[in-house]
């Protein structure tokens, strides 16, 4: 008798965390944040990237490694960014620089995300002793220079998508875990939570199904702030020779352009420009859905 007692109570917390992510409308909030300014640039400009690197095979013209043309040839119909100074067509460079940067920021931030995530709903939940060590450690890791790990990561163990990819989630995490962990610790004396605590809903559940849906626009909203800066060091690390050198990214392709600046300016300006349509797209995108719910939270209040 007890345990239906209990099983209908859980139904009731499931049914009750459905109603309130029905009624907040995602698909009204995804149309609200679409139509800001700020959301259809970064919409746009996102597109466009995640086409481009979906479809990179398809629009490249030749390989990005072949000498496909002369050095330093300007752009024209047959190479569309021009060439590089050893005749590689820049055009299929940006285009499968795209893919390998947004595969390096994905993979950072899906390890940032399960270790921040954890590491706030752990803390925020628990509170006591185990938050106190947990967000002492979460401060170790926050001032720890990334960029300058890395290159020391680099020069230890040699170039290589998977060390940076590794080095840079690893110490990526600490800021979404102390965001998680501040939402949780807000939630959890709420009348939603205690409700499904006295019905006897475990430590588990209660954190799973009832608090981490109410957190997940605050961690959308952080991955968008930090793929871009995950995309930023990635291509500080290319620019400086530091990266992959078998793989093609932006930062690479600027940093061939360094002793070129004035006689060939095509080969800065695409890949720069690259990184600045994506890093702004994400953040203009990650500052519509914030603002979004800035003018959901007063509306409620009011």
């Amino acid at each position: 008798m007890r345990q239906s007692i209990r099983e209908s109570g859980l139904a009731e917390v499931g049914a009750a965390v459905t109603s309130i992510v029905e009624e907040s409308g995602l698909s009204t909030r995804f149309i609200a944040v679409a139509i800001r300014p700020a959301g259809v640039i970064g919409l746009a400009f996102v597109t466009l990237i995640l086409s481009t690197a979906i479809l990179a095979p398809l629009l490249a013209t030749v390989d990005p490694f072949s000498l496909s043309g002369p050095p330093l040839a300007a752009p024209s119909s047959v190479h569309f960014m021009g060439t590089d100074a050893l005749g590689r067509d820049l055009f299929s460079g940006v285009l499968y620089g795209t893919r390998t940067s947004l595969l390096i920021a994905t993979a950072v931030s899906l390890l940032a995300l399960v270790c921040g995530v954890s590491v706030g709903l752990v803390a925020g939940a628990m509170g006591g002793v185990i938050d106190d060590l947990l967000m002492r450690g979460t401060e170790l890791f926050q001032v720890l220079p990334r960029f300058f790990l890395v290159a020391v990561t680099v020069a230890l163990f040699g170039p290589g998508i998977d060390r940076v990819v590794l080095t840079l989630g690893l110490t990526s995490w600490p800021v979404l875990a102390r965001v998680v962990r501040g939402e949780v610790v807000a939630l959890r004396n709420l009348e939603f939570v205690l409700a499904a605590r006295a019905i006897g809903a475990s430590r588990s559940h209660i954190l799973g199904a009832v608090i981490l849906p109410q957190v997940i626009p605050s961690i959308v909203i952080m991955i968008g702030l930090m793929f871009g800066q995950v995309l930023l060091i990635e291509a500080s690390l290319g620019f400086l020779g530091l990266g992959d050198p078998n793989a093609v990214t932006w930062g690479m392709l600027a940093g061939q352009a360094q002793g070129y600046l004035r006689s060939a300016w095509w080969l800065a300006l695409f890949p720069g420009l690259a990184i600045t349509i994506t890093v702004l797209g994400f953040n203009l995108l990650a500052d519509a859905i914030s603002s979004e719910l800035h003018a959901r939270s007063i509306g409620g209040t009011t």
